[in-house]
């Protein structure tokens, strides 16, 4: 049954509280949302609040499987980056199926910079025991991504109304140096579109956080 939670200590005792299936060296936990809905701001918040309590634990991000720029501009999705299909989606069901049985593994990181993601630059080690995973599309109700739902022992879904997902993230692209219009262009064209598609394709979750993200 899912469930509704505003409590960050409300969610560490939800967490905690699962037990290490047979076979299992960690539980995994995805957070999933649209962009901008503070996915990562909520992963952090989480894995101190773990370990301030004892609880080994770890951020993985999803964005270390985009696809490289010039694979995305061989197929055409150059604009459209952060799409599902613009991601390694086989990778990174591996790394979480290898996440959840074996006790260190390595992954990629994204550098957002250089806008490159490179390959070995992270580690889960043998003692963490909670990985939280964040990305857009761990609960997603598509080929192939639909998969990693039986892999996680919770998951959250990160609800932000629409209006303030545009907010965020027009406000993200003016950081960048954008123009305001260009800002605007930015968010409508690709992360709006995005997190339409998330919301319309959407798993049922574990919880869902209506809690502070940003």
């Amino acid at each position: 049954m899912t469930q509704e939670m505003t409590s960050l200590a409300d969610l560490v005792t939800q967490v905690q509280a699962l037990p290490v299936a047979e076979g299992r060296a960690r539980r995994l936990v995805a957070l999933a949302g649209a962009p901008g809905s503070g996915k990562s701001t909520l992963a952090e918040l989480l894995v101190r609040a773990l370990c301030a309590q004892g609880t080994s634990a770890a951020v993985v991000p999803m964005d270390g499987f985009h696809l490289d720029n010039r694979l995305l501009s061989e197929m055409d999705l150059l604009a459209r980056k952060g799409a599902p299909e613009s991601f390694d989606q086989p990778g990174f069901l591996r790394l979480i199926a290898a996440m959840a049985v074996e006790d260190e593994v390595i992954y990629p990181e994204f550098d957002r910079v250089r806008d490159i993601a490179i390959a070995g630059a992270a580690r889960v080690d043998a003692g963490v025991e909670v990985a939280v995973v964040e990305g857009n599309y761990l609960m997603f109700d598509a080929p192939g991504w639909r998969d990693l739902a039986a892999l996680w022992d919770v998951s959250v879904r990160v609800d932000v109304p629409r209006d303030i997902l545009r907010e965020r993230l027009v406000a993200r692209w003016q950081a960048h140096g954008l123009s305001d219009a260009e800002a605007e262009a930015r968010a409508e064209g690709n992360d709006l579109a995005n997190a339409d598609r998330v919301t319309a394709a959407a798993l049922p979750a574990d919880v869902i956080w209506r809690g502070k993200t940003e």
